[in-house]
């Protein structure tokens, strides 16, 4: 009786195992350069995808060189997930090599071409901060599961279903950033910021965007770009400035600095997500409580 009962409890744990290992062998193992990627694919994905992103909170993919350890999780992925648009320009050569191997996607792809801005910064390549259009977003995550759906044909109806749900509050999201910018004045909708990140938020809500540096936070800036700025806040009497998580803020404050030696103090107006969303675990840890902090921060300090 007791070899019975313990050849039946070795069954029903080695049948645990066994379907426990073939549970997380079926997720697909993601990996995804920035935040707010990892957040689409979360949102799509659901359970059955496993994600690790590369860009962790106040990390600038711009200058953003893979370590060992990246290496390591990209060439353990299933799929890879990043930007494009040369947003991780130097990581460009390690996703080529990869994409002759397995499966890799620029999430710019997914975006019609006549959407993106034109770069000063690079000749032939748009405007990579795409995901501050939020119906750009939708097209993005329209894309997002296809590869999904493709890569796990098995689950296309719980795919559908998430992307379903997570359009319609992308959808809620873009009309309530609309009308909360629209609160403010239009001759008011001037956003200082260190680099040119928001370019497809001011086309999309009607803000106008003045930055020191360009898309890049590898481009420089001079005495000229400052004295041009400056020149802008004074004379359309703005009444904040704003740094950015992911770039150094001396930037800003040597704006602000200079403000004052002209006799016009302003005020940082507060913290913006640009190139990387808030720690994980947060509401702004999320695209759309990214979004929601960006837009409450902005209108609060310029209304």
């Amino acid at each position: 009786m007791r070899v019975f009962i313990r050849e039946k409890l070795l069954r029903v744990i080695f049948l645990s195992l066994f379907t426990s290992l073939a549970f997380a062998q079926e997720k697909l193992n993601v990996v995804t350069t920035t935040g707010m990627i990892a957040d689409l694919v979360a949102n799509i994905g659901g359970e059955h995808v496993r994600i690790s992103s590369l860009m962790g909170s106040g990390v600038d993919p711009h200058l953003y060189k893979a370590t060992q350890g990246d290496v390591s999780k990209l060439l353990n992925a299933d799929l890879i997930i990043y930007n494009g648009l040369h947003l991780e320009g130097k990581m460009q050569d390690i996703f080529t090599k990869l994409s002759r191997q397995k499966a890799v996607y620029a999430l710019a792809d997914g975006i019609d071409r006549n959407g993106l801005l034109e770069s000063a910064d690079y000749v032939d390549l748009p405007d990579p901060h795409i995901w501050f259009d939020v119906q750009l977003w939708r097209e993005a995550a329209e894309y997002v599961a296809g590869i999904l759906s493709q890569q796990l044909p098995q689950h296309q109806a719980v795919i559908a279903a998430n992307h379903k749900a997570y359009s319609q509050q992308l959808v809620e999201l873009d009309d309530w950033v609309r009308d909360s910018v629209f609160r403010i004045p239009p001759s008011q909708r001037v956003l200082v910021t260190a680099h040119d990140a928001f370019g497809y938020f001011a086309r999309a809500y009607d803000v106008e965007v003045k930055a020191l540096q360009g898309v890049n936070t590898a481009s420089e800036f001079g005495l000229h770009d400052l004295k041009k700025i400056r020149e802008v806040i004074i004379t359309r009497q703005i009444k904040a400035v704003f740094i950015e998580s992911s770039v150094p803020r001396k930037f800003i404050q040597s704006l602000q600095e200079g403000l004052l030696a002209k006799g016009y103090p302003i005020v940082i107006g507060g913290e913006l997500f640009s190139d990387a969303m808030g720690p994980a675990g947060t509401e702004e840890g999320t695209y759309v409580g990214m979004v929601k902090h960006n837009v409450n921060t902005i209108v609060e300090a310029l209304l």
